[in-house]
């Protein structure tokens, strides 16, 4: 069975869409997020910029193997805005990414209906609008060591063309490596088999 370690999310934030719906505007943003603490400060940024708004709805998925995600309708009918932007991302398959959409209220109700169909395509001109990009789910090693046996690790480092994250060099020598997921119990096996050489994953 091939491992899935690639995962589509947006190279950077997307440009600004509007909407225009019954007089009402709906801006869309796309953007790409590694944390729920992201979530936040875009907010508030956005908030900023657009203070007359009524409505800051938004969706949001993070993670590849353990996912998190929320929807917020923010004060819209309950399922009318936050999932059908979510809806969106999960039909691009994306992940790592926010998307908000901003409702300036025109004076004519849009009705559910009307809502779930706005929110909805704004949220799908905002990822249309975005450069997706894929990127791979990579793991973290600790391979551990004397001085001494540097070559031989450097050696599988270099011929396995793994990237190292940060090294630590003293009388014990401390490397972070990082690998491709698919990779991952290939190259853990090679350096543990290794005299002398310990290998962890990094949490």
């Amino acid at each position: 069975m091939e491992i899935k370690d690639t995962y589509k999310t947006l190279a950077e934030p997307s440009e600004e869409t509007l909407l225009k719906e019954k007089n009402s505007k709906f801006f869309g943003y796309a953007f790409p997020i590694e944390s729920e603490e992201e979530v936040k400060e875009i907010l508030e940024t956005l908030k900023k910029q657009h203070s007359g708004a009524g409505h800051f709805c938004y969706a949001y998925q993070i993670g590849t193997d353990k996912i998190s995600f929320r929807a917020n309708d923010d004060g819209e009918p309950s399922n009318s805005a936050g999932m059908p932007i979510y809806g969106q991302i999960q039909s691009f398959g994306l992940t790592n990414v926010l998307i908000v959409v901003i409702r300036y209220y025109g004076g004519v109700k849009l009705g559910v209906g009307g809502l779930i169909s706005a929110y909805r395509t704004s949220a799908q001109m905002s990822l249309e609008a975005s450069d997706i990009t894929e990127k791979t789910i990579d793991v973290q090693y600790i391979v551990s060591f004397d001085y001494k046996n540097m070559n031989k690790v450097m050696r599988v480092i270099k011929e396995k063309n793994l990237d190292i994250i940060s090294q630590k060099m003293e009388m014990s020598c401390e490397i972070v490596i990082s690998t491709r997921k698919k990779n991952a119990e290939m190259v853990f096996d090679i350096f543990n088999s290794m005299f002398e050489i310990d290998i962890k994953i990094k949490e």
